[in-house]
């Protein structure tokens, strides 16, 4: 009854904590954002998309009107680009940057040597460039083949020599994808989702700090040491609420990304990863509080520990080392991203979570090693 009681008052505090509510507020704000951020930039990234979205016609390039119904312009207009003509090239340079983002011209035959010229302060500059160069190259192996006395069926058959059929399987059951690209999966499942799920623990270990220093400021951390409970028993206390709290976060977070269109798979065993890296972030929180005397001391000695851990943990995930990838396999972040991703579990993954569990055990039992030590010292 004793704990329960504690417990409660742990909870009270939280939930009487406004700028803790803020900050639960202020998740779902980043959530949206990285969320939103996900969806612009593939868009931006994707030619594909910005020809669905009809970006790539608003963007006009400008080119002679001397090209008109050539092959190069129909290249170009193979590449979806919006092509304005004009007659004076001069009048073309001068609406560059303002309504044109690019300009073309073509010298005169034998060379028809190509020149191009792009606003690079707009933002979708790469992907322009990139359509005109692909309309370049095919214009350069045109007029190589032609050069050559290839006929015109003949270079269509060499610059499209196979024909690509895709066969799709669970088409009965697709993965419900806000947007199906491989840049968005990739930010999305390689960044965006353990960031979100592990983003309340982070918090946690921040609240539960300031709680333990807080009550040695106020004076009543040795009312709580007189307690007659075990200081297990008060260390679990201290952290049931906020880590209830936590959890009940991370499951909100990874339902609203399931409703903005993000799928989380096999998330029962990410919950379970949850528990164990969550226990070691509090348990982080609460050896850091045993350890300093003022909130300020506790402040910045948990963000020094909050950088390390997020250099620790989401480091792995924006490079490759395959010959380190059984050692990567153990980091909680990639074992999320592998698991959440697909709906397939690998029972092997599952013992990479050993040394999480391992890590959160030894955590907790220190915090009991050091609370014992201080509670025999005050006492």
């Amino acid at each position: 009854m004793k704990i329960i009681a504690l417990a409660k008052k742990e909870a009270q505090d939280i939930l009487t904590n406004k700028i803790y509510l803020m900050v639960v507020i202020v998740q779902v704000f980043i959530i949206l954002g990285a969320f939103g951020l996900g969806i612009a930039s593939s868009v931006v990234t994707d030619p594909g998309l910005l020809d669905q979205y009809g970006v790539t016609s608003s963007l006009k390039i400008g080119i002679s009107e001397d090209l008109k119904n050539s092959t190069f312009a129909n290249n170009l207009k193979s590449q979806n680009l919006n092509l304005i003509y004009f007659k004076n090239m001069s009048e073309a340079n001068n609406l560059l940057g303002s309504e044109l983002v690019a300009v073309i011209q073509v010298s005169p035959l034998p060379e028809e040597n190509i020149v191009f010229q792009s606003d690079t302060e707009n933002v979708f500059y790469p992907i322009i460039s990139e359509k005109i160069n692909n309309a370049i190259d095919r214009f350069k192996l045109e007029k190589k083949l032609e050069s050559a006395g290839i006929s015109n069926n003949m270079i269509e058959k060499i610059e499209n020599p196979i024909t690509l059929n895709e066969i799709y399987l669970n088409n009965d059951n697709p993965a419900k994808l806000a947007m199906n690209t491989s840049y968005f999966v990739e930010i999305m499942y390689g960044f965006i989702v353990p960031f979100v799920l592990l983003l309340p623990f982070f918090l946690a270990s921040n609240i539960v700090t300031d709680s333990v220093v807080g009550e040695r400021e106020r004076k009543t951390f040795e009312m709580l040491l007189m307690a007659p409970i075990s200081s297990s028993m008060v260390i679990i206390g201290k952290i049931v609420p906020i880590f209830s709290f936590s959890i009940i976060q991370s499951i909100a977070w990874a339902i609203l990304l399931d409703v903005l269109g993000v799928p989380i798979y096999n998330f029962f065993i990410l919950m379970v990863i949850m528990v164990f890296v969550g226990l070691g972030f509090i348990g982080v929180g609460i050896l850091i509080s045993m350890l300093v005397d003022s909130t300020k001391e506790a402040n910045s000695a948990i963000t020094l520990a909050l950088m390390f851990a997020t250099f620790i943990l989401f480091m792995p995930l924006f490079t490759k080392f395959p010959y380190f990838e059984g050692i990567l396999n153990i980091i909680p972040t990639v074992l999320i991203v592998k698991l959440a991703s697909t709906p397939n579990i690998q029972l092997s993954l599952l013992l990479y979570l050993i040394p999480t569990i391992l890590f959160s055990s030894l955590i907790f039992l220190l915090t009991v090693r050091y609370f014992r030590q201080e509670r025999a010292i005050r006492l």
